[in-house]
């Protein structure tokens, strides 16, 4: 399975365990429902914003969304963190350090 579709599925679980349906959380989140449905199914990935707005409605950590355990690791892997981190705007940016910051607290 992509990773797409991995963290579409682990956030339908944990919408579901929160007992909201796509357009309860949908709504709470500012998000059309048919996004959230293409996020849940796997046909896209959501934005860091996105990502962060779900974490705080559904009252969980960012890494949360990521406990699946089938992740490819490139060969360049501080290459490729470097290159994804770079190409984001600020905002996606303040999400990326406050996941990181949640990982690894002492660093």
């Amino acid at each position: 399975m992509d990773n797409k579709k991995l963290l579409g599925k682990r956030i339908k679980e944990i919408r579901k365990l929160k007992n909201y349906t796509q357009e309860e959380l949908a709504e709470m989140i500012d998000l059309e429902t048919s996004s959230l449905s293409g996020i849940e199914s796997g046909r896209f990935f959501p934005s860091l914003h996105v990502l962060d707005k779900l974490a705080q409605t559904l009252e969980v950590e960012l890494v949360e969304f990521f406990k699946f355990s089938t992740v490819e690791i490139p060969k360049n892997l501080d290459e490729e963190i470097i290159k994804i981190t770079t190409s984001q705007s600020t905002q996606n940016k303040v999400v990326i350090y406050k996941l990181l910051k949640t990982l690894f607290p002492t660093a």
